[in-house]
Formats: C-alpha cells, sequence, structure tokens
C-alpha cells in the first residue's frame, strides 16, 4: 500500500512559478511510476504530467508542456511539479498519483493510489 501527500500549493500572481512535492511512503514507490492531475471548479479531472520509475522518461499534456517539468528523487520518495509561466487557466487542485505496477513507464495510464490534492489557485 502507497500513500501520498502532496504540499506546496498556494496563491500565485500569473507568471509566476510554485513547486508543487508529492511524499509517499511504502518501500516499493521507488518502483512506481507516478503522476499529477488536476481538477478545475466544476471540471473533470484530467492528466497533467508522468515520470517513469526511475526518473528518465517523462509525458506532459499539451496544456503545460514547456511551463511544468515533472522530477523525482526516490532516495527521498518524493515527486515534484516544477510550475512555471502559471496562467489563471492553471488554477486547479492537483493530486498526485501512483501506477501500483512495478517499473511503470512514463506512457501508461494506469494509476492506483491517489493523493487528497493541494489547492493552487494564479490570479489575474
Amino acid at each position: 500500500q502507497v500513500q501520498l501527500v502532496e504540499s506546496g500549493g498556494g496563491l500565485v500572481q500569473a507568471g509566476g512559478s510554485l513547486r508543487l512535492s508529492c511524499a509517499a511512503s511504502g518501500r516499493t514507490f521507488s518502483m512506481y511510476a507516478t503522476g499529477w492531475f488536476r481538477q478545475a471548479p466544476g471540471k473533470e479531472r484530467v492528466f497533467v504530467a508522468r515520470i517513469n520509475w526511475n526518473g528518465d522518461s517523462t509525458r506532459y499534456a499539451d496544456s503545460v508542456k514547456g511551463r511544468f517539468t515533472i522530477s523525482r528523487d526516490n532516495a527521498k520518495n518524493t515527486v515534484y511539479l516544477q510550475m512555471t509561466s502559471l496562467k489563471p487557466e492553471d488554477t486547479a487542485v492537483y493530486y498526485c498519483a501512483a501506477d501500483g505496477a512495478l517499473f511503470g513507464s512514463a506512457w501508461s495510464s494506469r494509476f492506483d493510489y491517489w493523493g487528497q490534492g493541494t489547492q493552487v489557485t494564479v490570479s489575474s
């Protein structure tokens, strides 16, 4: 079982930056691909980014490509989402999710574990 806890959300002006963290419990977390999703008010949860188990492959939604960077530090059991050039439309609750299959790629869509989310608000 894996538990995920997001942090780092907050209020930022358009054009600013934030770094989200996803801290995980469990000895096997370093073997799981992990991703980020977001859900804006009144909208469905959508995919943002995914990183494979060892960090050498990533995938992004077109809406964040070139502005967001996903990375991981397996020694710390933590995955990050660096967000730059933020826009008001990036406002959402951001969720971390992990694939329960070992050694998952960045290209799978499987996610088995979810965090509770952290709010990001971008003001214009």
